[in-house]
């Protein structure tokens, strides 16, 4: 069942929301070459604690890092470990933080050093995707429109949306109801009301959407190993239209962190 969260609730979330983001923006400052998953995972887990949070991916359900960290074909779930970062890798970084019980959650795709042409256009394209699911979230809209909306972008770009894998409520839990797919014909699914907590998160391929899953488990690559890109906001649906909540302060609503970074 989908929750509408109160006023006071939504207050919570945004603190959330606030720690999670000034902590990936941080964070992205020290993905340079030579740099090990590893080292960057540790210093999330600190820039997270060091405001009162919690990392929210630590130990769930068993995952042994504080962040993902996922490189070129790997499309999510990446465990940081000792793999060192060479120029023109793509390092996705997602996290999340935990504060009083409440959840923040985001993603980024970070270049490190100089990255090919195609790769900066897949990230371009898929930072743009999330800015147009975004663009459309309101109160009586459709899940679904989210999802046509991301797809659209990606595809006109002749890029492709995962699909196994899909966006999701937030709140008391890191993963809530309803799912948030990033594709789709629009006007199905859930209605969106003042009050919904969602995380939309396009992860987009540079060849086919398919994807399977290494033997660790955890760690989601594309079939093709082609590269891929992924990039997340928390959001909270309002009277008007919605409310990035993965900002990292008030000055930042009207830009969202994923054009910057």
């Amino acid at each position: 069942m989908t929750t509408c969260r109160s006023a006071r609730e939504i207050d919570c979330l945004r603190i959330a929301g606030r720690v999670t983001a000034r902590a990936l923006e941080a964070l992205v400052k020290s993905v340079v070459p030579g740099a090990t998953t590893g080292e960057i995972d540790a210093y999330a887990e600190e820039l997270i604690r060091k405001q009162g949070g919690e990392p929210a991916f630590l130990g769930y359900h068993g995952f042994s890092g504080s962040i993902c960290a996922s490189v070129n074909d790997e499309v999510v779930h990446g465990i940081p470990g000792r793999r060192k970062l060479i120029a023109g890798d793509l390092l996705k970084i997602d996290i999340g933080a935990r504060v009083d019980g409440w959840y923040g959650d985001m993603a980024c795709t970070v270049a490190v050093g100089e990255i090919s042409p195609q790769a900066r256009r897949l990230v371009e394209t898929t930072k743009e995707s999330l800015l147009a699911g975004i663009a459309v979230v309101r109160p009586g809209a459709h899940v679904s429109d989210i999802g046509h909306a991301v797809q659209g972008v990606v595809e006109r770009q002749g890029f492709s949306v995962v699909r196994a894998l899909v966006g999701h409520g937030v709140g008391r839990q890191l993963h809530e109801e309803p799912p948030v797919p990033n594709y789709g014909k629009p006007g199905n699914g859930v209605v969106l009301k003042p009050g919904m907590v969602l995380a939309v998160e396009p992860m987009v391929n540079a060849g086919s959407w398919q994807v399977r899953t290494n033997p660790d488990g955890w760690t989601v690559v594309t079939a093709q190993g082609c590269l891929s890109a992924h990039f997340e906001h928390t959001i909270a649906v309002t009277a008007l239209g919605c409310e990035i909540l993965t900002v990292s302060s008030d000055a930042t609503l009207a830009q969202s962190p994923a054009v910057a970074l």
